[in-house]
């Protein structure tokens, strides 16, 4: 005999929209609608001036729309055929695992390939998933993207750096290849090693001469000669040819460039990763770096929250280790369980050791269970039930 839940119907449909990528691999054909179902707890909502007649609701053992048991499920209806990556529109039909130059993702039931885009980046140019992302960007052939085709006046070249590469034909207007390999694309009209042509190189001391303070003879408008600042120096008086560059780009009062001022309790620094001179630090933040050399070397963190700085500088929390999340948080390292997961027998041995998505003896929290006689499933942490037959069944008030 089916026992009824009794309650009013209330029904929310969720589909989830996922953009794809490139390719997919596989086909997935979305089944017919199944039978709803929904929570023991839903409904508390509804307008029952609108539906005089109440309906039942009975536990299930059934498997909504997308979902089914595989072979090595854990728990009934535990895998989502639209998005498991190992089950990917069927059980046991896993996406490549890809590598270092594609990923491979369940979108819909389908595997999508997606090319990397940082650091060094990878094409798919034949179309074919199985294949990952075979092409390299970067010749006359397939430039920047699949198609991208050069003509021999102007070959494909990185108008970027080695840490920032970006394919193009030529160089930008007002740039020449002069065959760095850092900056393949230089400015000679203002390089002082490519001085109006490549391979030009400036003397600093312009054939002997004693530069003013924090200057030297470098490359403008194309010709080597002319009085330019040292790195971290600026001519904010604009006197060069009476005291040089006077004015040192790393000073509070001048950070970066010649007024550029900060607040009270700041300083000037260069930034550790970027290289660029900054103010430390906005209000909230720390300094962490050193200053032994007389200039300031570092970055700024909320060592209330930095998962690297947490609460002092280099105080470094773990990170995400199986279910579990690590977090800093006003200034201490938390570990708590990713969503759907729970701690539920206090042994931090196992972590998380509990799927409350799944788990129908901990449906959505610890110790919630649903109906083992009746084989009730549970998914999303909600125990699985569908409209009653209309005779017979014991009624459950809900």
């Amino acid at each position: 005999m089916k026992r009824r839940i009794v309650g009013l119907t209330a029904l929310v449909g969720v589909v989830a929209i996922i953009s794809c990528a490139d390719s997919t691999v596989g086909d997935y054909t979305q089944p017919p609608p199944a039978q709803q179902f929904v929570s023991p707890d839903a409904g508390g909502d509804a307008d029952a001036s609108h539906d005089p007649e109440a309906l039942s609701y009975c536990p299930t053992d059934k498997c909504p729309t997308g979902r089914t048991t595989c072979p090595g499920s854990n728990f009934r209806c535990d895998v989502d055929l639209r998005n498991d990556p190992m089950n990917c529109g069927a059980c046991d039909r896993a996406c490549p695992k890809g590598g270092s130059r594609e990923t491979y993702t369940c979108v819909e039931g389908r595997c999508v390939l997606a090319c990397n885009h940082t650091g060094v980046p990878t094409l798919d140019c034949d179309g074919l998933p199985d294949n990952g992302c075979e092409t390299d960007p970067g010749d006359d052939d397939n430039c920047s993207t699949c198609g991208d085709k050069c003509d021999p006046s102007h070959a494909c070249i990185n108008r970027g750096s080695f840490f920032d590469v970006d394919y193009g034909c030529g160089c930008l207007p007002g740039t020449t290849a002069c065959g760095d390999f850092f900056t393949p694309c230089t400015d000679m009209e203002r390089d002082d090693n490519h001085c109006g042509a490549c391979g030009t190189a400036c003397d600093p001391t312009n054939g002997g001469l004693t530069p003013k303070p924090h200057t030297y003879f470098g490359c403008i408008a194309g010709e080597c000669g002319h009085p330019k600042c040292e790195m971290y120096w600026a001519d904010c008086d604009g006197n060069m040819e009476k005291n040089g560059c006077e004015t040192s780009l790393l000073d509070t009062d001048n950070c970066g460039d010649c007024g550029i001022a900060g607040d009270p309790g700041q300083f000037c620094g260069i930034n550790e990763v970027t290289g660029a001179i900054q103010l430390m630090c906005p209000a909230g933040e720390t300094f962490c770096g050193d200053c032994s050399s007389g200039q300031c070397i570092g970055q700024c963190f909320d060592l209330s929250s930095d998962l690297e700085n947490c609460g002092a500088c280099g105080s470094q929390c773990s990170r995400n280790f199986g279910a579990m999340v690590g977090s800093c948080n006003a200034g201490i390292c938390v570990q708590t369980c990713s969503n759907g997961r729970a701690d539920c027998n206090g042994n931090p041995e196992d972590l998380c050791e509990v799927n409350t998505d799944s788990d129908p003896r901990n449906c959505g929290g610890c110790g919630i269970t649903c109906d083992a006689i009746a084989g009730q499933a549970c998914v999303g942490g909600r125990c699985m039930v569908e409209n009653c037959d209309q005779d017979g069944g014991e009624d459950i008030p809900r």
